[in-house]
């Protein structure tokens, strides 16, 4: 896809090399989940970046429909670790399982105040700020200025 903007980049290559490179602070947003149903409806938004503490649960691969809570979410590998999903290795000890975020879907959220304040603000945006009326002129508003 090729984009009109002459600063945005539509190569691969270089996509991948800000992927890749991310710092840290980029890679907790690259690193969300989207959230249940029960969730979005009552946050009014779509997802969240994943922290300790969440609960989830699996949507793809040999470990699908398992639940459980994160236990480490690790940036420098885009991986998170959730209890109770482990495997054996070949000698029977047991592993923790390495999943993706954006394979696991949030059901329970570990609530903070940054974290309530982060969601207010989404779906605020995500209505538009109709209640606020971000953006908009009023009468009143043109009249004083």
């Amino acid at each position: 896809m090729v984009c009109n903007n002459p600063v945005i980049s539509s190569s691969r290559r270089k996509a991948r090399k800000a992927h890749f490179t991310a710092p840290s602070s980029e890679r907790r947003i690259i690193m969300s989940s989207t959230l249940s149903a029960e969730l979005r409806k009552k946050y009014n938004v779509r997802a969240v970046p994943i922290r300790r503490g969440d609960e989830v649960e699996v949507l793809v691969g040999r470990k699908k429909t398992e639940k459980g809570k994160v236990k480490k979410v690790y940036r420098k590998k885009f991986q998170i670790f959730v209890e109770g999903i482990q495997t054996k290795k070949v000698n029977g000890q047991e592993v923790d399982v390495a999943l993706h975020p954006s394979n696991v879907k949030i059901t329970a959220l570990h609530l903070d105040k940054d974290r309530k304040a982060l969601l207010a603000r989404k779906a605020a945006a995500r209505r538009g700020g109709k209640d606020e009326g971000k953006g908009k002129h009023t009468e009143d508003s043109v009249v004083k200025a």
